[in-house]
């Protein structure tokens, strides 16, 4: 993919942030765009960032061990997210590798990150993802217990949870459920929030949205497995 097209993509899309900021009130301060790049390969990452482009997510750990390393010798600056599912058995890894893990959905992953913090002398922050639409084939907490486990996390298990994130059901309007997390988040005392993608997220923004997941419209079209 060439530089211009990259450029194009992120001035685009980052003009589209700024709108619905302002648009909708009272705004965030700021909207950060974690480019998901998943599936995607170092060579089609690599005009992102040449773009200035730092924030970026991933939803496996063996694929981000497979390319971040490497992009991280030649870019500095990196912010890597890991947006997807984290096993317990992973959680070395991804302590080592992201520098924010929003996907925290489960007393053992919680327990399981922060031996792993503590093992390696570092602090992740993370952000508790919601199962906002109930949904039996998603990842995250219950709405019911999104609360009281972002209170363990923080008491008993010590991590620095900055906000909540969830991903709404498809086949519904996504607003209802944006407005659902960001009230679950004041209720929590939490002032960041992970939510909307790239059919939804200047929705989400008006939501209050502090960091928008935006893969395709930046890509394009995902490789198929």
């Amino acid at each position: 993919m060439p530089n211009t097209n990259a450029a194009e993509r992120l001035e685009i899309i980052r003009n589209r942030i700024e709108r619905a900021r302002k648009r909708f009130g009272p705004p965030a301060d700021t909207v950060t765009l974690v480019a998901v790049s998943k599936t995607f390969s170092a060579e089609e990452i690599e005009p992102f960032l040449e773009e200035g482009q730092k924030v970026f997510g991933e939803n496996r750990v063996q694929e981000a061990k497979s390319k971040w390393p490497g992009l991280r010798e030649r870019y500095g600056g990196i912010e890597l997210h890991l947006i997807g599912p984290l096993q317990s058995n992973k959680a070395r890894e991804a302590v080592e590798l992201f520098d924010v893990i929003q996907s925290v959905d489960r007393d053992k992953i919680a327990k399981a990150l922060r031996s792993e913090m503590d093992r390696a002398g570092v602090e992740r922050r993370c952000f508790v993802q919601v199962n906002i639409g109930g949904e039996d084939q998603k990842a995250g907490v219950p709405v019911n217990e999104a609360i009281s486990f972002v209170e363990r996390c923080r008491t008993e298990y010590k991590l620095e949870v900055v906000g909540l994130m969830c991903i709404p059901p498809e086949d519904q309007p996504a607003g209802p459920y944006f407005a659902h997390l960001a009230e679950l988040a004041r209720e929590a005392g939490l002032a960041q929030l992970s939510m909307g993608m790239s059919g939804d997220y200047e929705t989400a923004i008006g939501m209050g949205a502090t960091h928008v997941r935006i893969g395709s419209a930046l890509f394009g079209t995902r490789p198929k497995p």
